[in-house]
């Protein structure tokens, strides 16, 4: 169908079935499913599905469901009594049951179970039935017990730990008593815990995985806005996006300083570049950083053209390029790695590259420290959105990356703004003159 679709065929392909055939597959859900919206396999118990906005994270909780509580009588699905929690009774009855991709929507008529808001109880021709909760209130789930449990937007729910432990307690019944949670990813203490603990499966939904069914228009609106953002990655990428305690940068001050571009005119540009101590495919990347300095007395971030596992003849020829496009008047290179070597490789691809040499003698956060005062008397601005580079700043703390790895983005811009802003400017020197 998605075939059909692409290629402006599906109208043709639906003309042709009878009325029973779409009946059918309007409710064959493995067919038309996205793989993120199917149960992954192994024997998980707690199967985590964070996704973006309209990524369909409803629909696959719905239909997981559906297909457990129709499952035939010993089938190793098969559940009877069922939790559906929402972060309030209304977010339970309007979306995980009434909603457009909810429960009663997607049943065949005659599977289609009984709804009782008053009780809040679903009830279906098998015998099964699904109780609603909410986190406001976690003591409605003492008592009752239960198979299975959909748990929707856990990260928005307001007693999230309280309601989730009291639901561990009444998931007493059948064989393998299973959960799901649907979210958009927040970095609250619950969801990190879950991620850490045996027996969780996780899938990742971006919401353009689902952009069939979105409105037309959409996914261009929005990411357009806020691709690239903290607030984009999370509610459009699904992504758990955290903030370390002890790093230099937060995350919302990185999206506070940013900006829609840079001035027209620039007292200064600079590229500056942070050269991996070899290459291959286990070296550091290459930390390649444009900024600019305005009239203004601010720095502005303009570029991250970071290569990683690039040979020193790529990474110099993609710096070299991004100063004649940048029209920069020199460009910094860190030569504690490699020393006379980084000059000749860059002057190997363009020798009229202005380059001026400096070598660290202080380590990496105390060099980051003054650069990070800088960020925080608002003296310096991203001139639009560097995702991997700022993920670098807001993860560099005391002891470095929490991965272990190089902070190579980070070093170059350090090296970069320290030109710009810290300290008497050296004049550039050009190779083979």
């Amino acid at each position: 169908m998605f075939a059909c679709a692409d290629k402006g065929q599906l109208e043709a392909l639906l003309a042709a079935l009878s009325a029973r055939e779409i009946s059918f597959l309007l409710h064959e859900w493995p067919l038309f499913a996205h793989d993120h919206q199917l149960p992954p396999d192994g024997a998980w118990t707690l199967w985590m599905l964070m996704g973006g906005r309209g990524a369909g994270k409803t629909r696959a909780g719905a239909e997981w469901v559906r297909a457990c509580a129709t499952a035939a009588d010993g089938s190793a699905s098969k559940a009877g009594r069922i939790a559906l929690i929402g972060e309030t009774y209304a977010d339970v009855r309007e979306v995980m049951v009434e909603g457009v991709s909810g429960l009663l929507a997607i049943h065949p008529k005659a599977q289609r179970p009984s709804w009782s808001p008053t009780r809040r109880r679903l009830e279906w021709p098998n015998g099964a039935v699904a109780q609603g909760f909410s986190s406001e209130d976690p003591e409605a789930l003492r008592g009752p017990q239960f198979d299975l449990a959909w748990c929707d937007e856990l990260a928005k729910w307001r007693y999230a730990e309280e309601t989730f432990d009291m639901l561990q307690f009444g998931l007493r019944l059948g064989q393998k008593p299973r959960q799901l949670v649907t979210t958009t990813p927040r970095p609250v203490p619950l969801i990190k815990r879950l991620l850490g603990q045996p027996g969780t499966a996780v899938t990742h939904a971006p919401t353009r995985a689902n952009a069939y069914n979105l409105a037309p228009g959409f996914l261009e609106r929005i990411v357009a806005r806020y691709a690239g953002t903290r607030l984009g990655r999370q509610e459009l990428d699904g992504e758990l996006i955290e903030d370390r305690p002890d790093a230099l940068w937060s995350r919302e001050g990185l999206e506070a300083c940013r900006v829609d571009g840079a001035p027209e005119a620039l007292r200064r540009i600079v590229i500056a570049v942070d050269p991996p101590a070899s290459s291959g495919a286990k070296s550091d990347a290459c930390g390649i950083i444009a900024a600019g300095l305005g009239a203004d007395g601010k720095a502005y971030i303009l570029a991250d053209r970071s290569r990683r596992r690039a040979k020193p003849a790529d990474w110099a020829a993609v710096a070299t390029g991004l100063w004649h496009g940048l029209s920069a008047d020199c460009l910094i290179a860190e030569v504690n790695q490699g020393g006379e070597m980084v000059a000749d490789v860059i002057a190997g691809a363009d020798p009229s590259v202005p380059v001026k040499m400096v070598r660290a003698t202080r380590g990496k956060f105390s060099r980051a420290e003054p650069v990070a005062m800088l960020y925080d008397q608002g003296r310096i601005h991203h001139a639009g959105r560097f995702p991997e580079l700022e993920d670098e700043m807001a993860d560099f703390g005391p002891k470095g990356l929490t991965n272990g790895r190089s902070p190579d983005r980070l070093d170059a811009l350090v090296w970069a703004v320290s030109d710009l802003m810290l300290g008497p400017r050296a004049e550039p020197r050009v190779r083979g003159l």
